[in-house]
């Protein structure tokens, strides 16, 4: 099995997308669970350490391990999360679906809009790092 290009790539966002959507639905239902605001915010806070640490890895993995340039690593990363912001946004559509007041079609938004939210600010920061990575490994 030939593991370059796209499929090699693909086969870390989706699981890191996965990851992605684990962790939010964990921390919400914890912190919907939380008996004090201190946990619900501890619950939250957790969910925003885990997701920048496999932010982090997977910019280190697309960099070292798969040598991709500055651009292509932070746009896997930004794939990444806006994979999981859609998984996490089509949760919320199908949870809407069940509630008490009924669907709300303007939940479709969040189909589009929590991957542009999240995947933009995700290219930038990755890319900014992934510079940072590349000028430490052409100085050493």
């Amino acid at each position: 099995m030939d593991d370059s290009g796209p499929q090699r790539w693909l086969s870390t966002v989706i699981p890191v997308g996965v990851l992605y959507l684990v962790v939010g639905i964990t921390s919400a239902t914890l912190a919907g669970a939380a008996a004090s605001d201190k946990m619900q915010f501890f619950w939250r806070l957790s969910a925003f350490i885990i997701s920048a640490l496999v932010f982090a890895a997977h910019i280190a993995y697309d960099h070292f391990r798969l040598r991709n340039t500055t651009r292509s690593t932070a746009w896997h990363a930004s794939v990444g999360v806006a994979f999981g912001a859609f998984a996490l946004a089509l949760v919320a559509n199908i949870h809407d679906l069940g509630s008490a007041s009924g669907y709300r079609p303007r939940m479709l938004i969040a189909l589009v809009a929590w991957p542009l939210l999240t995947a933009v600010p995700a290219f930038i920061v990755a890319l900014v790092v992934a510079a940072g990575l590349g000028f430490t490994r052409l100085r050493v």
